[in-house]
């Protein structure tokens, strides 16, 4: 959704999945609505994946104005004592070293192009206790981490960094989550907030989008809320 909505404002974008399939049919629904998006293969927990990235996106763009950090996995639901270390291992390599991997690699080529701005994607869970979920929890915290601490870092560099922190979105994700609990759990997560539904993707993609432009220009070093009121 985030893509999409980038090109249709004028955007050049590369998508980069793990899944050809996915980023097919992204490409695929963009150039139904009549734009043109570039894709390639990443693996954000590898390094040099990371790297291979980066350095064909500025060939094919011209540079970086914009990264987000939106790759992610989730675990089974499972008390701290019965996490394996392989779930464990697993969240921390995708959804905070991947980040870090694409922090840094973001950060070597806007430095020396006069700036630019990286979203990261992470999550309410990185902002309160998340029971059953900790080593997801664990990982949001981190990215929530090194945005702040990367803010500060390049600030005179003028590369901002932000956070966006949803809830439950109705994404495929959570519908996995979902299919694993029964009805009354599956109840409790759809009203977990004040207004008693999932967010939709399309509302997290209008945020970012705002947060892509020259509008949030003095912004560096936050988490955006978007929870339906769950933290308030």
């Amino acid at each position: 959704e985030v893509a999409l909505l980038l090109a249709q404002r004028g955007a050049k974008v590369m998508i980069a999945d793990l899944s050809a399939d996915n980023a097919e049919k992204t490409l695929n629904q963009a150039a139904k609505n009549g734009h043109s998006l570039l894709a390639h293969a990443v693996d954000v927990a590898d390094a040099a994946s990371v790297k291979t990235l980066f350095a064909s996106a500025m060939q094919q763009l011209g540079g970086l104005d914009v990264v987000i950090n939106n790759a992610g996995i989730d675990h089974d639901p499972a008390p701290m004592h019965e996490l394996s270390d392989d779930d464990f291992d697993r969240n921390i390599a995708v959804n905070l070293k991947g980040v870090w991997h694409c922090m840094r690699a973001a950060i070597s080529c806007m430095a020396p192009n006069g700036g630019g701005h990286v979203i990261n994607v992470a999550s309410v869970a990185g902002l309160r206790s998340s029971p059953m979920i900790s080593a997801y929890s664990a990982a949001k915290h981190g990215v929530v981490g090194l945005t702040k601490s990367a803010a500060v870092e390049y600030a005179r560099a003028n590369i901002r960094f932000n956070a966006v922190c949803p809830s439950f979105v109705d994404t495929p994700m959570v519908q996995n989550t979902m299919a694993k609990l029964d009805e009354r759990g599956q109840n409790a997560l759809v009203k977990a907030n004040p207004m008693k539904r999932l967010g939709k993707p399309e509302e997290i993609a209008g945020a970012m989008a705002w947060m892509c432009s020259d509008e949030s220009s003095f912004m560096t070093g936050q988490t955006m809320v978007l929870d339906g009121g769950m933290l308030a």
